[in-house]
């Protein structure tokens, strides 16, 4: 009777040992799933931090880009004001365009690199594909306005080109005027003298001597006969004195009375324009000292 007994007996132990390695068993697998599912948990939502870490860094890099129809200081008020965007202005302006258009080609960088992680990590949440839309869609229109920038300054470059090739062009034209002008007047106003001896003014065929008797009581008249060598320039619309030296001089040329006189200035003689526009109507003046 005790033999049977201990045998049911030790076949219950062997089936309640059995029982609960069994259960250990799945215990152990629970546990290990529910730590594995932790685990995944964890990735899943440090994942999804990073996801909104970058998604913020996105959107503050947007925001840097301060993008507008007046980001580059651009106006179209008058030629003054378009001429500033030529040389340095110019050159400022296209480099802010730049720096503008690289910041969003960087954002653009990121936005891709987000997805692509997103992708690999299995992750597919509306709320962050929402995000990233909005993200995408805002740097599509700075993209916009920076091509738009680009033009208006490329078009505002041309323009500003063509009116400084225009000005320039106009003051040459005004320039070559002033000259002509300015040639013209010094023809008109410019006299040219030369001071002499009677010997060597009629060396020079510049006087002859008219009637007398043997030589005198003759009168010293212009030959009219000039060489340009030896005669000096003066223009009487800037200068009114001729400097002759010596203590007595003559003006043999017909040059009007009254449109000059003879002084001494400190025991020298000096010529004195007094009426510039009769005294150059002959144009050679001829002065003999003794």
């Amino acid at each position: 009777m005790r033999k049977p007994v201990l045998i049911a007996l030790i076949a219950a132990i062997v089936i309640f040992a059995a029982a609960a390695i069994v259960l250990f068993q799945k215990y152990t697998k629970t546990n290990a799933d529910l730590m594995e599912a932790r685990s995944g948990e964890l990735s899943a939502q440090s994942r999804y931090t990073d996801a909104i870490g970058a998604i913020a860094e996105i959107q503050d890099s947007l925001n840097a880009i301060a993008v507008s129809g007046n980001a580059v200081n651009l106006t179209q008020g008058n030629l003054k004001g378009e001429q500033k965007l030529n040389g340095p202005s110019s050159r400022e302006a296209l480099d802010r365009i730049h720096l503008l258009a690289a910041s969003i080609q960087r954002t653009k960088e990121k936005i891709h690199n987000l997805e692509d992680k997103l992708k690999k990590s299995g992750i597919k949440l509306a709320g962050l594909e929402k995000m990233i839309t909005n993200l995408k869609s805002s740097l599509a229109e700075r993209e916009m306005t920076i091509a738009k920038l680009t033009g208006k300054v490329d078009s505002l470059s041309t323009k500003v080109n063509g009116l400084e090739t225009s000005v320039a062009q106009a003051n040459q034209t005004i320039a070559a005027k002033d000259e002509t002008i300015e040639q013209k007047r010094r023809e008109v106003s410019t006299v040219y003298y030369i001071i002499g001896t009677k010997k060597h003014l009629m060396d020079l065929g510049i006087v002859k001597a008219s009637g007398g008797l043997l030589g005198l009581g003759a009168t010293v008249l212009p030959s009219g006969k000039y060489d340009e060598s030896g005669w000096t320039g003066l223009d009487t619309d800037k200068e009114t004195t001729i400097k002759i030296g010596g203590i007595r001089a003559d003006v043999v040329s017909p040059q009007a009375k009254g449109s000059y006189e003879l002084v001494k200035v400190s025991e020298q003689v000096e010529l004195h324009i007094l009426n510039a526009a009769e005294f150059r109507k002959i144009k050679q003046v001829v002065i003999m000292t003794p």
